[in-house]
């Protein structure tokens, strides 16, 4: 088969290559003449080493620098923010306080006070101001002769590529090395990235990285608030913050001030009036620490929540993209500030007036007051817990005064008389055991004088819960966070004593008893085997009152009609029921009845919601949830989002809106408990404030309930209650429990502290009362025997009045009348004789003589006689 020809297009047909032969040859004829000249081969072969050198050392030192595309997806580390229950900023996690904003949201003002101080060039130059670089390379090869340091003569994109290799090292290594990634940060990124890349990282000082952060350290202001002054001095810190302190080096700082302004105005940026006006300005900085936005807040609760979030998502940048310190979370948490201050308050309160009377106690802290004791003082780890009190040092004492110094470098006195308490243990007074360098906390009393105050030994824990969600609003687990980062709101197991009966109880109602029901109050023994013998319960009193009700024996907190309750009930449902609503997983002994089993206040406290929730299931959150730095949530303490998403086609991430309705996801609690025995159980608790062993909280006046809590020793002493809204439980132990004394009870120690939270938290709140489920039947009966009552009604103005309404399930409510039971005794000494069969068939009145009675909710029987 022939092949087919190949013809080419008429413009290439006379298409020749070059004489590629006769052109090397020209090119031999013009080159080799000089490589004839030995110069010119040494030159050349000095050039091709230096060239092979060059790539040498690129190889060598680019190794391992960040390539064009991390450069370009390249995060700043950013610090977690964190907001309370109604969305405002109440902490900050972060060990450099950063606030990353948009090259665009930087003033002009700024930009030029920073350029002028660093890097006048900078939007001329391609990463490398090569005169600086000439002269810094000068400076160096002189100071390794005489000694020193040499400057830097970095470009801000050298100081960009510094930060971004975290290589602070003095060697020549480390200039190359920014030097080849300067080169890259200028091919990848724009001037304008490099700037904010620049302006978003840079360290100024007072833990601020940025200058947004550093704006608001140093004036508390927003970078778009910043006169010109104020942004002048910003842009002296790049170079060392330290030296220009507006404290400690006031006149260096307005040197170096001035002379940016100087530069500002040689470049054009500002007119030499403006210069001049602003040079004549003082700093105006504000004190370290002293900014409301980087105050921190929550204490106990924050840290349990930095805590949650490091066990979640990491620590540090190398543990995932949303670690704690470097991912920029945006946390929204169920803390109300309100309620946390005011639980902290409490508690320390609590705690310290427990303690006052027992004498002073060392800190066990001591610092060099011949060195830098200002710094060793600020960083001591020791909490002082209430505002007004102070830590200082013992510099010296003479005569009948100390003399004491604070953080801050100030001074004070400290007079004997002010220091009188005996030392605990030892005795003698606390002034004659001062020594210089001793840390102590102090209370000031007068200008320049101050009083002695001891932190307490005893410790406690508070929690405060949203009843229908769960969500933790208020949480402390001692006396301060700083030095004592146990939280014994979570992590501290004790022994609830009687705060555990009502788990007793509500088992009881579920399984046939009611409020009525008659309770013998008298010793109660168990055989525990041949080896242990007889186990005899007993009243924390040690007396006994005979046949009563349950509500009397919850109220006045019984431990003998606990047992029986619970030996009649069994201790398998109560331990069951325990473990249902999360208190702790028990052994069936009968001591557990009586709270012998350790729990933890949260645990318990969150059982107490799910009683005031009628039986449902909540679970105890401090985190509604977590968004990155982007926006995304990353996590939810429930599961809206995939119910969201599962059963509305919707999504927490959606970008827009679709148009459709918000959707609803359905209930995710669980019915733990019947409900009508939890409410039951509400309504007897609701005596214990009333007439029972918590009347102190009595003059809240509001629907409450509650119960009180003492363990054996006593070693512990609880409160747990609150209102249809929120629940708050709080104890009192030491960390290494031992008895507090004969007279420590629940309620005259754990009690007061609820109240005087309560005085706070619930200021404002409306006064609604518990609400009761479907078939709930309120009927009045007296309160004493638990009969029924026909014709009276009870009384709000005595809260121990003999009727009262009493709740109880469908076909359990008493049916034999007490006015009833009245007239028969009477019949029968009318008659002189007994009457038994009368009960069963009485006397039907006739309908004029028949008093009305007002229809009770839920009654069956309105008239005298049917079943008894």
């Amino acid at each position: 088969m022939d092949l087919p020809t190949l013809k080419l297009p008429d413009n290439l047909a006379n298409f020749r290559l070059p004489n590629l032969v006769v052109f090397n040859h020209r090119v031999h004829q013009r080159i080799d003449p000089w490589f004839e000249k030995i110069w010119v081969r040494r030159l050349s072969w000095a050039a091709f080493a230096g060239l092979m050198f060059g790539a040498v050392i690129f190889i060598i030192f680019a190794i391992n620098l960040p390539t064009s595309e991390k450069l370009l997806a390249y995060q700043p580390p950013l610090p977690t923010n964190v907001r309370g229950y109604d969305g405002n900023p109440v902490q900050t996690f972060a060990r450099e306080r950063r606030v990353e904003l948009a090259f665009d949201e930087y003033p002009p003002l700024v930009v030029n006070a920073f350029i002028s101080a660093e890097d006048k060039t900078f939007f001329t130059h391609g990463g490398i101001d090569y005169p600086g670089l000439i002269g810094a390379v000068f400076d160096y090869t002189t100071k390794s002769v005489t000694g020193g340091r040499a400057k830097g003569g970095s470009t801000i994109t050298q100081q960009v590529a510094k930060y971004l290799l975290q290589d602070d090292a003095y060697a020549v290594s480390r200039k190359i090395r920014e030097a080849i990634l300067a080169f890259r940060l200028e091919d990848t990124l724009s001037k304008q990235q490099i700037l904010e890349l620049y302006l978003n990282s840079i360290f100024l000082g007072r833990n601020a990285y940025g200058v947004q952060a550093a704006s608001r350290a140093y004036f508390d202001k927003d970078v778009s608030d910043l006169t010109l002054p104020e942004a002048a001095y910003l842009a002296v810190l790049p170079k060392a913050p330290s030296n220009y302190d507006p404290v400690r080096a006031t006149a260096k700082a307005l040197a170096r001030r001035n002379y940016v302004l100087n530069e500002m105005a040689a470049n054009g940026y500002i007119t030499n009036e403006q210069r001049a006006a602003a040079a004549a300005t003082p700093l105006g900085t504000i004190r370290y620490g002293s900014s409301a936005k980087f105050r921190d807040q929550g204490g106990y609760f924050m840290e349990e929540v930095r805590r949650d979030l490091i066990k979640r998502f990491g620590e540090k940048a190398d543990d995932g993209p949303n670690s704690v310190y470097a991912g920029g979370l945006w946390v929204r948490t169920s803390m109300v500030p309100k309620m946390q201050d005011a639980a902290a308050e409490a508690l320390r309160e609590g705690l310290a007036r427990f303690d006052g009377g027992r004498g002073w106690r060392e800190t066990g802290l001591s610092v060099d007051v011949g060195g830098d004791w200002q710094n060793q003082l600020r960083i001591a780890a020791l909490g002082t817990g209430f505002p007004d009190w102070k830590k200082a040092v013992v510099l010296d004492k003479a005569g009948g005064s100390a003399r004491i110094g604070f953080p801050d470098g100030s001074t004070g006195t400290l007079p004997a008389s002010a220091a009188s308490q005996p030392v605990r243990g030892v005795g003698g007074a606390a002034f004659n055991s001062l020594r210089p360098g001793m840390i102590i906390i102090v209370k000031q009393d007068g200008p320049g004088s101050y009083a002695l105050r001891s932190i307490p030994e005893i410790g406690g824990g508070f929690v405060a819960e949203e009843v229908h969600t769960g969500r933790v609003m208020a949480m402390q687990g001692g006396f301060d966070v700083v030095g004592s980062s146990y939280n014994r709101a979570t992590q501290a197991n004790r022994q609830p004593g009687s705060a555990f009966k009502p788990i007793v109880y509500v088992t009881a109602l579920e399984n046939g008893m009611t409020p009525a029901s008659i309770i013998v109050d008298a010793p109660f023994c168990v055989w525990q085997g041949a080896g242990l013998g007889n186990k005899c319960f007993r009243n924390f009193d040690g007396k006994y009152s005979g046949p009563k009700t349950m509500r009397w024996g919850v109220e006045q907190s019984r431990n003998l009609m606990t047992i029986r309750a619970a030996s009649q009930t069994g201790m398998d449902k109560v331990v069951a029921n325990a473990s249902k609503l999360g208190v702790g997983t028990y052994d069936r002994y009968l001591s557990i009845a009586l709270g012998a089993g350790d729990t933890t206040v949260l645990k318990l406290t969150n059982a107490y919601a799910m009683l005031a929730n009628n039986g449902r299931s909540v679970t105890p959150t401090l985190i509604d949830y977590v968004q990155d730095r982007n926006g995304k949530v990353v996590y939810r303490s429930d599961n809206r989002c995939q119910v969201m998403e599962d059963d509305n086609g919707g999504s927490c991430n959606s970008a827009d809106w679709d148009g459709k309705a918000m959707p609803r996801p359905p209930s995710r609690q669980r019915q733990l408990l019947d409900a009508q025995a939890a409410y039951q159980m509400v309504h007897i608790m609701e005596g214990v404030i009333e007439r029972g062993t918590a009347t102190v909280l009595r003059d809240l006046d509001r629907p409450m309930f509650g119960k009180t809590g003492t363990t054996s020793g006593p070693t512990n002493v609880w409160f747990i209650g609150g209102t249809p809204e929120v629940v708050a439980g709080v104890y009192l132990g030491y960390d290494q429990p031992r008895p507090m004394g004969h007279g420590a009870q629940g309620g005259r120690i754990a009690a007061p502290v609820f109240k005087q939270f309560a005085q706070v938290a619930f200021q404002g709140m409306p006064k609604v009362p518990f609400v009761a489920p479907p078939g709930i039947r309120m009927v009045r009966i007296d309160r004493i025997t638990g009969k029924r009552v026909f014709g009276s009604f009870p009384t709000t103005v005595d809260p121990k009045s003999s009727i009262i309404w009493e709740a109880f399930q469908p076909e359990t409510e008493p049916r034999r009348s007490f006015r009833r039971s009245i007239e028969l005794a009477k019949a029968q000494t009318d008659e002189g004789a007994i009457a038994q069969h009368a009960v069963d068939r009485p006397q039907r009145r006739t309908a004029q003589n028949r008093p009305k009675a007002p229809a009770d909710s839920g009654e069956f029987l309105q008239r005298q006689g049917g079943i008894y």
